[in-house]
């Protein structure tokens, strides 16, 4: 279907109008709760977006709701429901959730795989929507749906009812087996924009009025890539994709942050002159788009306006009742589960200042890994090897918003600190490396940060586009970041400058590493999937730990036995120093109310316009 007219900012919502509803990356946030920090959330939760759902279905327009995929996994709630599948009912929390609210479609996201196929299979089984993922094959059983059909009628200016058809397809990213091993043998991603270009044409051979895409992928770039994690702005350039859905990044479209980009209308909300909507995360934002039809002179729809916004729910945002209903059992255990005390700490553990090399819970699940690590090499050929950890902070802000931080006080230790401190379901993984190899991973990690000039004044210190989820840490060595050095990848991965170095003084035992120094680098399978971004340096390395332990049921046993934790506060990292020269970043609006870690440096700067805390650091 073609925009034969220019959009309107708010085209009246007539009986003409088609009203698209969208969430993406639920993440199991079905209640206005943060479960690792023990309190009520005002930014998050589908119990709140519902209330947007039903006041914005509400009118003479026809709507349908949909969604993008990532429901099933995330937080404590959707740990505990898979561990213990069953225990809540014959339906998982989050199906009958969205059941409740009449969901019409919803394609699948990666992480919806994170439990195993079976269990996905048993989840969705219960709902009473259909689950799209055309890219997918399933190599044995069934394949999930790749389409469908939805009708809604609209009401022309004679009174007369005119029936649109919407055909529906969803797409999830090409890497999904790739980032999880177990996945490998059972099914099959293929390629986006390839699929598209097969399937769409079919969908629209159905007599569909309408295709909308459900993409669980980034916007990404407009040129087309073989197999694109991040393929939305690829994707809405084909032929006859009319409007669609993206996610996956946990961003917000419309927006600033898109503007001056080619393709892309950020304030219209347009890719590739095609309404799109990215709606948040965990239910932080609803996508609504507004489409106004027109009827032909041969009787056919055509579109001729449109708007587009991504709805933020707000403190003042009520919880819908027939949501909170839904999820109350499962609710109540994962409370429950989540006291369950572990230990204590002598120290708070938080990751306000994670990208100053300021970490001590960081610290803690690396010393954990290579515990770990060191008792299942004990006897083997590699026992006398020196064994470094690699993590990285997951809760530090960035899209998650100000109060995305890890923040454990002194004090006892419950298993939702543990959370807090490793908040994903990763296997420990241990390879060998080179000290080539190990320079390599961080200096893939050192290209987080922005380029900074001697003698600059209050320089961003960090690339936006660079997640803190990606900064590597490495323990068991030392090192300094030179931050007027060029960064060699770009945050994608790929390679920015092959010959750049930002990595100084590099030692271990403080000994400088020779090239050829073997070391055993304890980390995750997801970091050296075939697809990763570290996965490069070290592809064809030889695993010696393959998806072993459970991360967070290692960091529980070493808790108790260590009983009461206390980690050293000096880094093993920094800057190389730039006298004269300032930087700034954002961090928890709590930090600013707690000790500094290098006060003689570091300085609070106020709040931004986002609501975080921005600091000042002298390097």
């Amino acid at each position: 279907m073609q925009l034969t007219a220019t959009a309107a900012d708010d085209p009246p919502p007539d009986g003409m109008t088609l009203r698209i509803l969208a969430t993406s990356d639920l993440h199991m946030h079905l209640l206005p709760y943060d479960y690792l920090a023990d309190r009520p959330s005002d930014r998050i939760g589908l119990a709140r977006t519902a209330s947007l759902i039903e006041a914005r279905r509400n009118g003479p327009h026809a709507s349908v709701l949909l969604d993008n995929g990532d429901f099933l996994q995330g937080g404590p709630m959707g740990d505990l429901v898979a561990r213990r599948s069953g225990s809540f009912g014959s339906i998982h929390p989050a199906i009958a959730a969205m059941n409740a609210l009449g969901y019409d479609a919803a394609a699948l996201g990666n992480h919806d795989f994170n439990f195993g196929l079976p269990f996905l299979r048993r989840a969705v089984a219960q709902a009473r929507f259909p689950m799209l993922a055309a890219n997918l094959t399933v190599r044995r059983g069934a394949d999930f749906a790749t389409t469908c059909v939805i009708t809604r009628h609209l009401t022309d200016p004679h009174g007369q009812r005119v029936p649109v058809r919407i055909g529906v397809i969803g797409f999830l990213p090409p890497q999904t087996e790739e980032w999880d091993q177990d996945l490998r043998n059972v099914m099959r991603s293929d390629d986006i924009l390839d699929c598209a270009r097969r399937m769409v044409p079919r969908l629209r051979a159905q007599g569909v009025d309408l295709v909308v895409a459900l993409a669980h992928s980034g916007i990404g770039t407009p040129d087309p890539l073989p197999r694109m994690e991040h393929a939305a702005h690829a994707l809405a350039a084909l032929p006859g994709v009319d409007v669609l859905i993206a996610g996956h990044t946990h961003e917000v479209f419309p927006g600033p942050r898109w503007r001056d980009r080619p393709g892309i209308d950020a304030d219209r909300g347009t890719l590739a002159g095609k309404p799109a909507v990215m709606p948040g995360f965990g239910g932080s934002h609803l996508g609504v788009i507004d489409l106004r039809f027109a009827v032909d002179a041969d009787g056919g729809l055509s579109i001729d306006r449109f708007s587009v916004r991504a709805e933020s729910v707000t403190p003042t945002t009520p919880t819908a009742v027939l949501v909170a209903r839904e999820v109350a059992t499962a609710h109540k255990a994962t409370l429950r589960q989540l006291s369950t005390r572990i230990g204590r700490t002598a120290q708070p553990l938080n990751s306000h200042f994670s990208v100053i090399g300021h970490d001590c819970g960081l610290r803690l699940v690396n010393l954990a890994q290579r515990w770990h690590v060191r008792q299942r090499l004990a006897g083997t050929p590699d026992a006398a090897l020196p064994v470094l950890s690699a993590s990285a902070p997951y809760r530090a802000g960035g899209r998650g918003g100000p109060q995305h931080y890890t923040d454990v006080p002194e004090g006892m230790l419950s298993l939702r600190h543990l959370a807090d401190l490793y908040s994903f379901p990763n296997r420990i993984t241990a390879i060998r490396l080179s000290g080539a190899q190990l320079r390599g991973w961080l200096e893939r990690s050192a290209s987080m940060f922005n380029r900074i000039d001697h003698g600059a004044t209050d320089a961003p210190l960090l690339n936006p586009d660079f997640p803190a989820y990606n900064f590597d840490v490495i323990d068991g060595v030392s090192w300094r970041i030179d931050l007027s050095a060029a960064a060699r990848f770009h945050p994608d991965g790929r390679l920015a400058d092959p010959q750049a170095s930002r990595i100084r003084d590099l030692t271990w035992q403080t000994r400088p590493i020779p090239d050829d120094k073997i070391f055993v680098l304890a980390t995750n399978s997801y970091r050296l999937a075939g697809c990763g971004l570290f996965s490069p340096l070290v592809s064809r390395n030889t695993i010696i730990l393959d998806r072993d332990a459970l991360t967070r049921d290692v960091l529980r046993r070493y808790v108790r036995q260590l009983r009461r934790v206390r980690i050293p506060a000096r880094p093993n990292w920094g800057f190389t120093a730039q006298p004269g020269t300032s930087v700034l970043f954002e961090t928890a609006p709590t930090a600013l109310n707690r000790p500094l870690p290098d006060p003689d440096r570091l300085q609070g700067a106020g709040l931004n316009d986002d609501g975080f805390a921005v600091m000042r650091l002298t390097l």
